[in-house]
């Protein structure tokens, strides 16, 4: 509802509208604004009749304590309720916002007997009225349920449809479960959180987070929290926080208060039922990384394992390591955040857990709290305290371990019995020190192994492998990441360093992950560092989203193959004046959608290619392997290769690469920045309004453009079949087709552009948003068909392109 100044009656109208239509609010009592009542049909009793709401109504935005206020003077003074049944609720509400108190925590004021009831409601100057504001604006402000129109409009309708019944004495408040929580926090952020006397940037850098202290607020109980492991304790009006032993052997903490002496507190927890259901309290606690800031798990990279992939890796450990493998092996999880990759796990006196933050030592040691009462939720955690422990695992060292985990460590015979089971952080640097954005921690690699790593130093899960590796020899290690260290060319330094067996990999889509949005696989590796080797390959298992076994594929690690497909594309590069330009990227599937034809270099960082007669076929081969196959989360980080020579004699294939170059979606040549060179078709072909400022492309088609080059490698052709006109397969040709019956309607057109490119063709029948980007539809029908078409003859190119990327070697199986 807008907050201009409209009449009281308009929103009295707006408000009956939207929010009780269910109801009759026909009834005018004395001067009260606005009444609320059952739909009775005829029925036209008026005393005995009950009331469920009797609002004051202002225009624009007011205070709704002293809005209350003169509304319990106007009944007052009228002694309404004597001639009426009392409402459920008393309420204000004007264009902003409305607001609710139950009638029975208000009534007391009625029947005092040494107040003058006989004043002007509305005159707020009286001593009357400021007497009465004085005596009930605590109560108000406490006990208030406030709902703002545009930010609570679902809570507002909630409440009303739980609360407005008939003989319904108490009222119900917004239940919380493991489904809103999160929700709910986000509404707290706003209305709670600016009200804690707290500098929370500063906090932020000593780890204390606010939805700790959200934590507090939600497991609690007449604002006492329930839950004595938290880091952040409610007690009644101020939090503590940071309690520990001091020097002296006394508990000390830290406090932290309200700075508007718990106002927005009270009202925002007015609105909800604290605390939960039990039963939700453990996963609550448990899903604490929701409630980290975003910067924060930017920044740690931190990714919550699904309770369907914990159970399947520990399967899989099982097919490793045999079925005792928790009695026989000791387990230590150093980037434990909650616990929740230990959950199933039976033989607490073999597991360890250890995280880099204090608060989610406490998460875990409630936990353990939960699990000894004998919790029948689910999410409590079958570990002992003494065993977990705060750690920095990438910067401490060893001698700060409990003294059982360290004699394990030490002894040569149990490491080979200790397994290391971690999902860890999977945050980058990109080098990119000085950006807030980048994880300015990653940098800090244990100096003793950076050399190990090479360029993967940047990736905080490399760094805990390395460490692993080194000080902690022939252990088992099972570890959830990404696929980097295993395929990345920027990985071949830490390859060359972590010589250990891969005994067995399963790999899922990383969306699954609660922090992650890409499309790419993660992986759940198990390495035996006993075992010295070389990764170089192996067959994994696939599993969808579900849980659904869909078969295996291949990983490789690239180093024994002759480069990637940038270094063949090297080969051709000269500085001829250049027709267009290829957009060039890192050479796996995650960067296909940078890769482009355009009239000139851009501002991205990458490789940007002059393309002229003498490497035409070439780009277009580059450009057509690249995105004739679609990416996929499971192909995402596969690697582009250097091919091998068998393309050098297939004229077909690159004639159908060339085809598809020029009428890809990615060939983003347009007029509009210079001579459009691109054009497939001559004048007469499509019935152009006027002659093309170029034929290049048709002069190169028929041969007339002879290529000319010392770099014996870049010639595919004898110099006896140079002039040649090229000769396009079915596929090819009918994709020419389409496209000539798409530029012959364009020219049909009034006032085209001669010169138009196929990009500046879909410009013109698709349109732009407000943005600038490009429409993805059109209105014109004849179009839509047309393009509709060119694209399905390209998918059919594009699938007999498909098997010669492979054949070729640009990928492998």
């Amino acid at each position: 509802m807008a907050k201009r100044k409209i009449r009281e009656g308009e929103i009295i109208n707006k408000v009956a509208n939207d929010y009780f239509s269910n109801f009759d609010c026909t009834k005018l009592l004395g001067d009260v604004d606005f009444c609320v009542s059952p739909k009775y049909g005829t029925q036209t009793q008026v005393f005995g009749e009950e009331s469920l709401l009797w609002a004051e109504a202002k225009k624009g935005t007011a205070d709704y304590i002293t809005s209350i206020v003169q509304l319990i003077l106007t009944i007052g003074k009228a002694r309404t309720f004597d001639s009426h049944l009392p409402p459920a609720y008393l309420g204000a509400f004007d264009a902003e916002k409305i607001a609710f108190i139950p009638y029975n925590d208000i009534q007391d004021v009625f029947y005092e007997n040494d107040f003058n009831w006989n004043v002007t409601p509305s005159n707020y100057e009286t001593k009357e009225f400021k007497q009465l504001q004085e005596r009930v604006s605590e109560l108000i402000e406490k006990q208030s349920l406030i709902f703002y129109y545009d930010k609570d409009p679902k809570d507002l309708k909630s409440f009303i449809k739980t609360n407005f019944i008939v003989g319904k004495s108490s009222t119900s408040k917004i239940q919380i479960d493991k489904n809103n929580f999160i929700v709910i926090y986000s509404k707290w952020l706003i209305a709670v959180k600016p009200t804690i006397a707290v500098n929370w940037e500063v906090a932020k850098k000593g780890g204390i987070i606010d939805g700790d202290f959200y934590l507090a607020d939600l497991l609690s109980k007449e604002n006492e929290t329930l839950k004595e492991k938290l880091y952040v304790l409610l007690q009644k009006d101020h939090y503590k926080l940071d309690r520990k032993l001091d020097d002296m052997g006394m508990f000390s903490s830290k406090t932290a208060n309200f700075t508007d002496k718990q106002k927005a507190h009270n009202q925002f927890w007015n609105k909800y039922e604290r605390p939960p259901k039990e039963e939700y309290w453990d996963y609550i606690v448990e899903r604490r990384d929701l409630l980290v800031p975003q910067d924060i798990r930017e920044r740690k990279g931190s990714f919550f394992t699904p309770q369907i992939w914990v159970e399947l890796s520990q399967k899989y450990l099982t097919d490793v390591l045999g079925e005792d493998w928790q009695d026989e092996y000791y387990i230590w999880d150093c980037a434990a955040g909650t616990g929740n990759l230990l959950a199933g796990l039976t033989n607490k006196y073999n597991i360890f857990a250890s995280t880099l933050d204090k608060q989610d030592v406490d998460v875990i040691h409630s936990r353990i709290n939960t699990m000894n009462k004998n919790s029948i939720s689910g999410h409590g955690a079958n570990l002992l305290e003494d065993h977990v422990f705060q750690f920095d695992f990438l910067n401490d060292d060893f001698d700060k371990l409990p003294e059982p985990l360290l004699k394990i460590i030490n002894d040569p015979e149990k490491r080979k019995k200790l397994v290391v089971y971690i999902n860890p952080p999977y945050a980058e640097s990109n080098g990119k020190i000085s950006n807030t954005r980048s994880k300015v921690q990653v940098s800090n690699t244990h100096s003793n192994y950076s050399g190990q790593l090479g360029k993967a130093s940047s990736e905080l899960f490399a760094q805990f492998l390395i460490r692993i590796y080194n000080d902690i020899p022939d252990c088992i290690i099972g570890q959830f990441s990404k696929l980097k260290l295993i395929n990345a060319g920027n990985s071949k330094t830490f390859r060359n360093n972590f010589l250990a067996k891969l005994e067995n990999l399963f790999v899922v889509p990383a969306d699954t992950f609660d922090n992650v949005k890409g499309k790419f696989p993660i992986g759940f590796f198990i390495w035996n560092t006993n075992k010295k080797e070389k990764f170089e390959s192996i067959e994994v298992d696939v599993f969808d989203s579900n849980n659904n076994f869909l078969g295996t594929k291949n990983f490789y690690s690239y180093d024994k193959d002759k480069g990637r497909i940038n270094n063949w594309l090297k080969i051709f590069k000269n500085d001829k004046e250049h027709v267009g330009i290829l957009m060039a990227d890192a050479p796996d599937f995650q960067n296909n959608n940078y890769i482009s034809i355009q009239n000139e270099k851009g501002k991205r960082h990458g490789i940007y290619f002059s393309i002229n007669k003498d490497n035409l076929k070439e780009a277009s081969i580059y450009l057509a392997v690249r995105q004739a196959i679609s990416t996929t989360w499971l192909n995402d980080r596969d690697q582009f290769l250097y091919p091998n020579d068998k393309y050098k004699t297939d004229k077909e294939f690159q004639n159908d690469c060339l085809t598809f170059s020029l009428f890809d979606g990615q060939n983003r040549i347009t007029s509009e920045e210079g001579i459009n060179h691109w054009i497939p078709f001559k004048e007469q072909e499509v019935n152009s309004r006027g002659k093309f400022e170029s034929s290049f492309m048709t002069d190169f088609i028929a041969g007339k453009i002879k290529k000319e080059s010392d770099n014996k490698q870049t010639v595919m052709f004898s110099d006896k079949n140079k002039n040649e006109p090229l000769e396009f397969s079915e596929e090819a040709k009918a994709v020419f087709d389409a496209g000539r019956e798409l530029w012959k309607y364009y020219h049909s057109q009034p006032n085209v552009n001669v010169n138009a490119s196929l990009y500046d063709i879909r410009a013109h029948f698709q349109g732009r948003n407000a943005a600038g980007r490009m429409n993805s539809k059109s209105d014109d029908k004849k179009y839509m068909e047309l393009i509709g078409n060119l694209r399905n003859a390209l998918k059919i190119l594009a699938k007999k392109i498909e098997p010669k990327v492979y054949e070729y070697g640009f990928l492998k199986e």
